[in-house]
């Protein structure tokens, strides 16, 4: 039986950007599945609603970085995006975050996770060159994934923010559908570095299974929504880095 899987990852806390990709989805026809690839409410938007809206659709979700900082980090060591975030959870918003696993298998051949399988603060296919994100030479990805099963032909990682699909050299399709809701942050963290998709779009995926689990064809998607409106709300929280993201998809100078 073949399979229609959408795929959306790094929502953080962007509540009108999910909204704006369930409304496109609907239109394409829907999906057998949606994978949620983690970070989902971190930043300074409306975590507490993305959290109650994505826990009534109870979709496949693993941990990103961010839901595990929210929920664990000591208050005065998390960053402003994941204080935020916290501030706005109930106690049981941020025990469902500590609770969601760091991989899973979503159908026999099908594999997502957020970073990396055995870390979910790592780049899996890109590396920092000149304060930016690139994509790493394939032998480098295909090491980090060197102790995945050979038996997933679809590896599904988010966190990066960049859209990226890369075939590996044993056929396997490594897919990041890019951010349904940050499409650009700053990591000062040595090295310090841009992540920037370059639009203000929604972005997400669909990829198409065949009856042996082998990939078929895979969407790379951008869809437009009221991102004036999430800058606005970033500038109210004090934010006006993630306003210029949100508006541009770049990180200011």
């Amino acid at each position: 039986m073949r399979m229609r899987i959408a795929v959306i990852a790094d929502i953080h806390g962007n509540i009108l950007a999910l909204e704006a990709v369930l409304a496109d989805l609907a239109r394409r026809g829907g999906a057998d599945l949606v994978v949620n690839l983690g970070d989902l409410v971190s930043g300074p938007l409306w975590p507490g609603e993305t959290a109650e809206r994505l826990q009534a659709l109870d979709w496949p979700t693993v941990r990103g970085n961010h839901d595990r900082r929210v929920a664990t980090d000591p208050l005065d060591e998390m960053g402003p995006s994941d204080r935020f975030a916290y501030d706005r959870l109930t106690p049981a918003q941020r025990d469902w975050l500590e609770a969601l696993p760091l991989t899973l298998e979503i159908a026999p051949t099908v594999f997502a996770f957020h970073a990396r399988p055995n870390h979910d603060e790592r780049y899996l296919s890109e590396v920092i060159s000149e304060d930016q994100l690139v994509r790493a030479q394939l032998p480098v990805i295909e090491n980090r994934l060197r102790q995945t099963d050979a038996k997933y032909r679809l590896l599904l990682s988010g966190h990066s923010h960049r859209p990226d699909l890369v075939r590996l050299g044993d056929g396997r399709i490594l897919f990041n559908p890019g951010s349904v809701g940050d499409p650009a942050y700053r990591d000062d963290n040595a090295p310090a570095h841009v992540s920037e998709q370059g639009s203000p779009m929604a972005r997400y995926g669909i990829v198409e299974l065949d009856e042996a689990g082998e990939v078929l064809r895979v969407d790379a998607l951008a869809v437009v929504y009221d991102h004036e409106a999430a800058a606005r709300r970033a500038e109210e929280s004090g934010r006006p880095e993630w306003a210029h993201a949100l508006r541009t998809g770049f990180m200011p100078d």
